[in-house]
């Protein structure tokens, strides 16, 4: 053997080993359900909704048994898309901060964002920059026309839609079958996708419009509810058949992987944008009006800072890396995913690239790690009008802080504070503020320190002549109807 032969030869040995010593990443599959609660699975203690395709996926990974996001679903997309809280973007809600009626809101409220900043480099774009393919198919909210459409943000493949379940339309246009389920149409593109993206790393999101109002589920599967006798605080058919949908969604997704020899090769993560539509019969009394689910034991719902609209399910599974079977009560939230999400790929942040979250990498490979977080905030300054009452909110101006086990939220209107012990209290029944005024004050001052660090716009009271001029009787000819439940 010359020595030019054996030179090549020593080469081609090295760059065998170090490609065998540098492994490909996971493939990342992200499912994100609308409006799903916290307790609306079978594997989160519902003995009403049938989640069989979920349930397994619990049994092989892992539940974070105190995931949050925001109060609902445009500022939780902003904040998984860029990992950064909402007072940074200036995404706090869906359109506008003032809801309901002039008249009955005592504070001016800031500007609210409604698109995504283009100057910000976000999770498709820093997934993309790793070497991943990256697909997406469903609820965008972050801006639908370009340049802010998620196919000029990252995505390789991106396909827009949401708002309706039937007769639905995409962005950009894209052919379905006459009377096909919107769940039914995204998933078959997130399943081709898979199939087509095989060969490399690929990052798909696939953002359900399901189960959002309004309550509609495939036919077939409304007729197998009917009838079925209620079971704890869940009781609609309608809405459980469009939790099976869901559910059904997530099995064809893991049955394609399993095809394709790709479990063990794949990240996959289940998840809901806010908490479920409901419970307000606990923080709007007195009603029977309860919404569409519940989420017992947690108080409130979807728009509310209480644990029912911030506390979602949240699942991953990762074969041969993630215990099976296993369960955290480790507080994560949102603003993780990014860094998760980025140290799984193998990719770093942009020099001087803000972050506001932690990784959860610790804690998928060891539930019992800790991350070491001081806190988790939310900052929402403006209102969100009532499902329930014909005047009322189900949130006003707030602010919150997640510290240990305590959780305190501030509300604006009033300068009073609310402060509870999740530990021991995760329905938020026992007010601890008058007990505990010295924790109290410590939590109330570190949120105030956040909300300089970050910027936090905040609402303006009006002023006693502005007050004084307001009309609190209801508009002529009698009593203001409440909003129907379809609202975000």
């Amino acid at each position: 053997m010359t020595p030019r032969s054996l030179a090549l030869l020593l080469w081609f040995a090295a760059a065998l080993t170090a490609t065998a010593a540098t492994p490909r990443p996971p493939n990342i599959v992200y499912v994100l359900a609308d409006d799903l609660g916290w307790t609306d699975l079978g594997c989160q203690g519902s003995a009403y909704y049938r989640t069989p395709n979920l349930d397994r996926l619990a049994a092989e990974g892992l539940r974070l048994q105190r995931y949050y996001n925001s109060q609902n679903c445009a500022p939780t997309r902003a904040v998984l898309m860029s990992g950064l809280y909402a007072p940074r973007t200036g995404m706090y809600t869906v359109n506008t901060l003032e809801r309901g009626a002039a008249a009955d809101r005592r504070m001016h409220v800031p500007p609210n964002e409604t698109r995504l900043p283009l100057d910000l480099f976000i999770l498709p774009q820093a997934l993309r920059a790793a070497g991943y393919a990256t697909g997406m198919f469903g609820k965008w909210h972050l801006g639908t026309t370009r340049p802010h459409h998620p196919a000029d943000r990252g995505f390789d493949e991106a396909i827009v839609s949401d708002g309706r379940h039937f007769n639905f339309t995409t962005v950009p246009p894209v052919e379905a079958p006459p009377g096909q389920y919107l769940a039914d149409f995204l998933t078959d593109r997130a399943v081709d996708f898979i199939g087509r993206h095989q060969g490399r790393p690929f990052f798909l999101y696939l953002p359900h419009f399901a189960v959002h109002t309004p309550i509609e589920a495939k036919p077939e599967l409304v007729a197998e509810w009917r009838g079925r006798p209620p079971a704890g605080r869940h009781w609609h058919s309608t809405y459980a058949a469009m939790i099976q949908s869901v559910d059904e969604s997530v099995g064809r997704l893991v049955a394609r992987l399993a095809e394709l020899g790709l479990e063990r090769d794949t990240v996959v993560i289940f998840s809901s944008d806010n908490g479920g539509l409901g419970g307000y019969d606990r923080t709007e009394p007195p009603s029977e009006k309860r919404g569409f689910t519940d989420n017992s034991p947690l108080r409130g719902g979807k728009g509310t800072l209480y644990e029912g609209g911030l506390r979602v399910p949240f699942i991953v599974r990762w074969p041969g890396v993630v215990p099976a079977g296993t369960v955290s009560d480790q507080p994560a939230a949102h603003i993780d995913i990014y860094p998760t999400l980025l140290e799984l790929a193998g990719g770093r942040p942009r020099p001087g690239q803000l972050l506001d979250g932690v990784s959860l990498v610790p804690l998928l490979r060891d539930p019992a790690a800790r991350l070491g977080r001081a806190a988790i905030h939310w900052h929402f300054p403006g209102y969100l009008q009532s499902y329930v009452h014909p005047r009322g909110w189900r949130t006003g101006p707030v602010g919150a802080i997640h510290a240990g086990n305590h959780k305190l939220l501030e509300f604006f209107e009033t300068s009073g504070v609310e402060l509870y012990d999740l530990a021991r209290d995760p329905g938020e029944t026992r007010d601890l503020a008058t007990a505990e005024p010295a924790r109290a004050a410590e939590l109330r001052a570190q949120l105030a320190a956040w909300r300089q660090a970050t910027g936090a716009a905040m609402p303006r009271m009006k002023t006693p002549a502005e007050l004084a001029a307001s009309d609190p009787s209801p508009p002529t000819g009698g009593r203001r109807a409440a909003p129907p439940l379809d609202q975000e």
